[in-house]
């Protein structure tokens, strides 16, 4: 039986498994295109994960977020799920996991998964799941053409073009990966909390390594901005997401709006696009620990 003929609407659950930090968020059955989440659950990326621990963690979200809707939800079978997953290790027991923990196997984002968003790319197999669903939310809200600014482990722009295609994008050191990198090459150099510096001149190490990398950052993804609106011949608008991008925003020179929640839109519109695919899966295989 396929999710969402016999059982009728279906809310879904967005997974997106990042290098550091995994994110889950509950949509409601009648969620439209542009809806938010009705919430987000995140915990830290392990480095090993069993399937029955993803499962444990699906549902406590799913427990977290829709509460009494969101458990019912899952118990009937009636919660689709839809997973990014940038860690190779960890697609498969997040796969087993959320099959169980929803009743229905999820679509994973991935060759075979219809994205509605011409690629105009060398090899779109090499896109993470994570870039096609920022740059298909970016294009829903903003229209096209249009830039999507993801800060997280890494920096990463993707650029719609004004035919609505993913042209293809910008990936740089994060800003956490930074300031390692910083403190891990230079013996001197120590490891320091970011946050926006009140000058650009440093008057200590502190100060220094503050200014090159948060105000370098903004620095760049501006110039990075204007490189790229001057290929494509004309203005874009640009969405920011991910944990850096509330410190970064106020500093840039050219607009930019925040959607903390954007890769999971992202990945909701996916998961609106394929739901057909997505089959029930075995309740009785779930264990308990």
């Amino acid at each position: 039986m396929q999710v969402g003929e016999k059982d009728g609407p279906c809310g879904s659950l967005a997974v997106d498994v990042g290098n550091t930090s995994t994110r889950l968020g509950l949509f409601a059955p009648d969620a439209a295109r542009d809806a938010e989440p009705v919430g987000t659950f995140e915990v830290t990326t392990p480095e090993r994960l069993t399937a029955d621990e993803a499962r444990l963690l699906a549902e406590r979200a799913l427990e977290v977020l829709g509460r009494d809707a969101g458990a019912a939800a899952a118990a009937t079978g009636r919660v689709g799920a839809i997973l990014s997953c940038v860690v190779p290790s960890l697609t498969e027991p997040w796969t087993r996991g959320l099959a169980v923990a929803c009743g229905a196997r999820p679509l994973v984002v991935g060759p075979g998964l219809k994205t509605g968003i011409r690629m105009d790319y060398h090899d779109p197999s090499e896109v993470g799941p994570d870039r096609i669903a920022d740059a298909i939310a970016a294009r829903e809200s903003l229209g096209s053409p249009a830039i999507a600014v993801d800060l997280g482990t890494t920096v990463n722009l993707e650029v719609v073009d004004a035919s609505g295609a993913f042209v293809g994008g910008v990936i740089a050191p994060g800003l956490a990966l930074g300031m390692r990198a910083l403190a891990g090459a230079a013996a001197r150099l120590p490891q320091i909390e970011l946050k926006v510096p009140t000058r650009v001149i440093g008057k200590s190490t502190r100060e220094a390594m503050l200014s090159g990398v948060v105000l370098g950052e903004a620095i760049r993804i501006d110039g990075l901005v204007r490189g790229i609106e001057r290929e494509l011949g004309s203005e874009a608008p640009v969405v920011m997401c991910g944990d850096g991008a509330q410190v970064i925003v106020g500093l840039l020179q050219h607009p930019a709006t925040v959607d903390p929640t954007l890769t999971l839109r992202g990945l909701h519109l996916l998961y609106l696009a394929n739901a057909r695919q997505q089959k029930t899966g075995p309740r009785a295989t779930k264990t308990r620990r």
